[in-house]
């Protein structure tokens, strides 16, 4: 059934198909259609509410997209995607689909701006030393990086011994993270089309298509043995070089090349297949 049956009257768009259940390509299609019968209906009817959160729950990945950008902050995961959801709802409301823009070039800037503010919003304006400046950065990258050693949250005493630091120190800079403001902040003016999101409409977000992919990559990751999987954290998270890396295992780095490039072909065959 192609979607333009889906949402054609009153009594199709009852059968319209779970979102969690289409793919993409799919979803995309569909959102554009859904959108041209929002503009055919009127506010407040239940017909109205059914395709615009038929339309949130469509484009649910745009804010999980926008909230891992953030993924180093203290605040839960799941307040940054409430906050992202507000933003992708006031992009819904404000989307016109004969501006020919792809929905998710226009959403994202308006969900990244809503949990910029949130940012803004919760931050203390606290003055820190640059020590505990840089601990805190630290400190994230050491979390990140055990997270995918040990396949759990590491404890302090595990993230003080990895950064050779006591655990009062982990505990300081873990209060640090409190008064971290965010940076670059887009103007006021943003809210009414000016400032810094009118110079991305009509671009395509490329980052979007690695959405599937990057969900896809989770599970063969951590199917792999525990030293390839050190080899990419090193490599990709923690970005250090690959004699950097041979360095700290204790192996030379035409080793660590021969691992990466073994590694990187395997997941690519295995994400490949699954398509």
């Amino acid at each position: 059934m192609s979607p333009t049956t889906l949402v054609g009257t009153q009594p199709a768009m009852a059968r319209l198909p779970s979102p969690h259940a289409v793919d993409t390509e799919d979803a995309r299609a569909l959102s554009q259609l859904l959108f041209q019968r929002l503009t055919e209906l009127e506010e407040g009817t239940a017909d109205y509410s059914y395709v615009r959160n038929t339309l949130i729950e469509l484009n649910l990945a745009l804010v999980r997209y926008a909230v891992a950008q953030f993924r180093h902050r203290a605040e839960p995961t799941e307040d940054l995607l409430q906050v992202g959801i507000v933003g992708l709802i006031k992009a819904i409301n404000r989307f016109d689909p004969a501006r020919n823009v792809e929905f998710s070039t226009f959403a994202l800037p308006t969900i990244t701006g809503e949990l910029k503010r949130f940012f803004r919003d919760t931050s203390w304006s606290v003055r820190v030393p640059r020590r505990l400046q840089e601990l805190r950065l630290r400190l994230a990258k050491a979390r990140d990086e055990l997270s995918q050693q040990l396949e759990r949250d590491p404890d302090d005493a595990e993230l003080a011994e990895y950064l050779h630091v006591s655990e009062a120190d982990i505990a300081e800079g873990q209060a640090v993270s409190n008064a971290y403001t965010a940076g670059t902040l887009e103007s006021p003016e943003a809210d009414e089309g000016e400032g810094l999101q009118t110079r991305r409409l009509g671009y395509t977000d490329r980052g979007i298509e690695g959405i599937e992919n990057v969900e896809s990559l989770k599970p063969l990751i951590a199917a792999l043995p525990e030293r390839e999987r050190t080899v990419l954290a090193l490599r990709f998270t923690g970005e250090l070089t690959q004699s950097e890396i041979g360095a700290r295992l204790g192996i030379s780095q035409m080793h660590v090349s021969r691992i990466l490039s073994r590694t990187l072909t395997d997941l690519r065959e295995a994400l490949l297949a699954e398509e």
